[in-house]
């Protein structure tokens, strides 16, 4: 594959669409720009999202803005301790007239899904969500469904209140191409929060731009995005660091319990070609797979008790090993 200079003249017209995008969202959404890439790569990319941050820091707001953008449809999912699966999935209800059972969908079917605090429902919730997570269908009693496409799950987690919270299963947090962390806003972004929700009298609403079509037309322009084999085998290599961080230099490999999974060298691929996209570029560099791997990664790499004592956390151990992974 080389770079086309079709490629290049459909990356260029679609900047329009992501400017489009990104003012309607913006009507909402103040600052958090990383947080909004993230959310981009995700959508270009069909690939689940997980945003942690403390109460307050507009995550809903983030995804909700996002899925407004669009045509398409959306539920919004507010994860408590005693929510069920088949809250989730849907039933299988009996129907007296014909003495047979008939197949109640649940909120699941839909093209954008909020989990909301997901880290607050159970096990068997959570377990529910793999299946619709990774192969886009859902099974109820003994019929499978496919789900919605495009299919997305953004969720959200508190970091700091543990009381009434689930740790996700490793299975699952494999699953999201990326856990964005969101931020504090700055003093002047939160001076136009305040204009903009404590005195405004009308608060804007985004604007549907794209549809199904539109977004899956983005996804095959990102598809296309030029890789070189350099930066394929440079992707190889931080993947392999993270497994075998010895090889590379670092000075704490007993930090690393677990390095990342094959689905993490899938993953930084196609995020660095959406982030090439979203730079107007028709071809992948080694620094956006820089700039998307501690995404990628920060929930991959599961770090030791020595790290901990060491009060090292993953952003600091990826940091560390991209620093040590020769850039071609």
């Amino acid at each position: 594959m080389s770079l086309s200079p079709d490629v290049k003249e459909a990356v260029s017209r679609e900047q329009e669409t992501i400017a489009r995008i990104k003012a309607e969202v913006g009507k909402v959404l103040v600052g958090q720009h990383q947080v909004l890439e993230g959310l981009l790569i995700g959508l270009l990319n069909g690939g689940h999202i997980l945003l942690e941050g403390v109460p307050g820091l507009a995550k809903t707001t983030a995804v909700l803005s996002l899925a407004r953008a669009t045509s398409l449809s959306f539920q919004r999912l507010q994860f408590t301790p005693d929510l069920l699966p088949a809250d989730l999935l849907g039933t299988q209800l009996y129907n007296p007239k014909d003495m047979s059972f008939v197949v109640k969908k649940g909120p699941i079917f839909a093209n954008f899904i909020l989990a909301d605090e997901i880290n607050r429902s159970p096990a068997k919730v959570q377990s529910a969500l793999l299946e619709a997570m990774q192969e886009r269908q859902v099974t109820i009693g003994d019929e499978t469904f496919k789900l919605p496409d495009p299919f997305l799950v953004l969720a959200t987690q508190n970091p700091i209140e543990q009381e009434g919270t689930y740790p996700l299963p490793e299975a699952q947090v494999d699953r999201f191409l990326a856990k964005l962390l969101v931020d504090y806003p700055s003093r002047e972004e939160e001076a136009e929060i305040l204009e903009r929700i404590a005195v405004a009298e009308h608060q804007a609403t985004p604007e549907p731009v794209v549809d199904g079509a539109d977004l899956l037309r983005l996804r095959g322009v990102c598809r296309s995005v030029y890789l070189d084999a350099k930066v394929k085998h440079y992707i190889l290599d931080i993947v392999a660091a993270t497994r075998s961080p010895a090889t590379v230099g670092f000075d704490h490999p007993e930090w690393i319990s677990y390095g990342a999974s094959p689905r993490a060298g899938i993953f930084l691929v196609q995020a660095s070609r959406s982030l090439a996209f979203l730079e107007g570029r028709a071809y992948v560099v080694p620094h956006d797979v820089k700039r998307v791997a501690p995404a990628i990664l920060r929930h991959r790499v599961l770090l030791s008790y020595e790290a901990e004592a060491a009060e090292q956390t993953p952003d600091d151990v990826v940091a560390a090993l991209l620093e040590r992974v020769p850039v071609p």
